[in-house]
């Protein structure tokens, strides 16, 4: 049949068609090249069913890979950003607890040199007594006073110039208590059972010694008379 026999609206479509045509037929062989491989016969056909999901499956591996990749830094960021909070955390508890430490050692210094300077006040304020009669009867006095014992500086005099005359290693060898082989001794001649059972603690454990000796006496005569001011004989 002629071209000239066909309608004018029919060989319009079919100019359509064939424009149509060409490009699907374009688009099959494009996909064909894709899915079929270059290689032709019997096996073409089962090479191209296979060929398809292995391209997917390449795909989403590869998305999956990425997808993991991605898991893999943020776990890495994460546990790179903790282990930065740790030491920071562990620098700021060292930091804290060198400082308090330092600070206890600043307090404890402290305190030893207000206890040093306590200590130097309290020397500079102590008394210094004159090493004779009268600075022996002061300190007594002063002990006395400490430990509660009554007595006064005339009463200790009076019975210190009867008993020894003043002098400290005064020892009576002649009466009862000497016969007994425990003498009389020191200023306020007191015999060692009486020193040893009325001596009074910070002084020296020895009867010569002229402050341990007045103040034992005293705190013996206080026991038994009330006060050395009581006593005005032997006792």
């Amino acid at each position: 049949m002629s071209e000239t026999s066909i309608p004018g609206k029919i060989r319009r479509l079919t100019k359509t068609h064939k424009i149509f045509v060409a490009a699907a037929t374009m688009g099959a062989a494009a996909l064909a090249a894709t899915v079929v491989p270059a290689a032709t016969g019997n096996s073409g056909t089962a090479e191209a069913a296979v060929a398809a999901p292995a391209a997917w499956t390449s795909v989403v591996d590869g998305t999956q890979a990425q997808t993991a990749q991605v898991h893999l830094v943020a776990q890495q960021t994460i546990a790179a950003g903790r282990a930065q909070d740790a030491a920071a955390a562990a620098a700021a508890k060292a930091k804290a607890e060198a400082a308090a430490a330092a600070k206890a050692k600043a307090e404890a210094a402290a305190k030893e040199r207000a206890a040093k300077a306590a200590a130097s006040r309290s020397a500079a304020r102590k008394p210094v007594y004159a090493n004779n009669l009268d600075g022996w009867i002061k300190e007594s006095l002063a002990i006395m006073k400490e430990h509660k014992i009554p007595g006064t500086y005339n009463g200790l005099y009076k019975n210190i110039m009867r008993e020894s005359s003043g002098n400290p290693r005064a020892i009576n060898l002649w009466d009862i208590n000497a016969k007994n082989g425990v003498p009389s001794i020191g200023l306020l001649q007191i015999i060692k059972p009486t020193f040893l059972a009325y001596h009074v603690p910070g002084t020296p454990l020895d009867q010569y010694h002229p402050v341990a000796n007045i103040v034992a006496a005293a705190n013996y005569a206080a026991d038994r008379y009330g006060s050395i001011d009581n006593v005005n004989s032997a006792y």
